[in-house]
């Protein structure tokens, strides 16, 4: 009797733990990400805090001072070139923690520790696995652009009230960019060196033709599509729209908002197909 009424219990709560796992377990694979993040949480602050710092020396005030000087009181698209930047720097932090987040943690996940087969073994699903990275990376990336932005509105850099914004923005660029190289990232076997040429020919480069540090109809005609791309370019476009109210006509933002929705919802759609071939597998 009492063997079956422990049998019993323990049937109940394997049940219970498989509805939970069908409900929530996109939250644990989040959950179990957070938990990893926060053995380096201490580097991810000192970063968060001090890489705005420097570029705002480097650029909103350094570079700055020479962009007012000879643009006068046009300034840059009609403010000053803190103002005009500090929506890119945004959005460009948010990049940049994508590719490190989408890249070689998915490869450590399927070939160094195999750690997403234990979560598909638990068990959970491919799409689980994925949303779960997604969730958390999003949230990563909510916690870094805000202190950016907290940062750069403290020296004036984000006046409009709805600067906030740049925020959401910010991550939805970020998955943007992500989601389609978590699909890269899982579909890779080897390291062979690809994520360390994809940084070099891909991710730094877009700073330089995605309308970052200066307006993307300076470039050569010939290099302006690739900033049309470039979804760095329509997160800093729409980050500058509500960071200090940029004049831009109604269907370009609509085109902005658009690109970076779609290349995300593809990006994860392409992600969760690759991972079910690899976990299935």
């Amino acid at each position: 009797m009492t063997d079956a009424v422990g049998t019993a219990s323990l049937t109940a709560e394997a049940r219970a733990a498989a509805v939970a796992s069908r409900r929530f377990g996109a939250w644990f694979v989040a959950e179990h990400h957070l938990r990893v993040w926060r053995r380096y949480l201490g580097v991810s602050v000192a970063t968060a805090v001090g890489t705005p710092f420097m570029y705002l020396l480097a650029f909103g005030i350094g570079l700055g001072v020479l962009v007012n000087a000879n643009t006068g009181p046009a300034g840059v698209d009609g403010v000053s070139y803190l103002v005009f930047i500090a929506p890119a720097l945004i959005a460009t932090s948010a990049v940049m923690i994508a590719s490190d987040e989408f890249s070689y943690p998915v490869m450590q996940g399927l070939k160094w520790n195999r750690v997403y087969f234990g979560m598909h073994a638990a068990p959970l699903s491919a799409r689980q696995v994925v949303d779960g990275l997604m969730i958390f990376a999003s949230i990563r990336i909510a916690a870094t652009t805000l202190v950016y932005f907290l940062v750069m509105a403290a020296f004036g850099g984000v006046p409009a009230a709805t600067g906030v914004l740049t925020v959401p923005v910010a991550v939805l660029s970020g998955i943007a960019l992500g989601a389609p190289l978590f699909a890269y990232s899982a579909s890779l076997r080897e390291d062979r060196g690809q994520f360390a040429v994809m940084q070099r020919v891909l991710v730094l480069p877009l700073t330089l033709f995605s309308g970052t540090l200066f307006p993307l109809d300076q470039l050569p005609a010939f290099l302006q599509p690739i900033g049309w791309l470039s979804p760095l370019w329509h997160g800093a476009e729409l980050g500058r729209v509500v960071g200090y109210g940029a004049d831009r006509p109604g269907w370009l933002i609509a085109v902005h908002l658009v690109f970076l929705v779609v290349l995300a919802v593809a990006g994860w759609r392409l992600a969760v197909r690759v991972m079910r071939g690899r976990l299935d597998t």
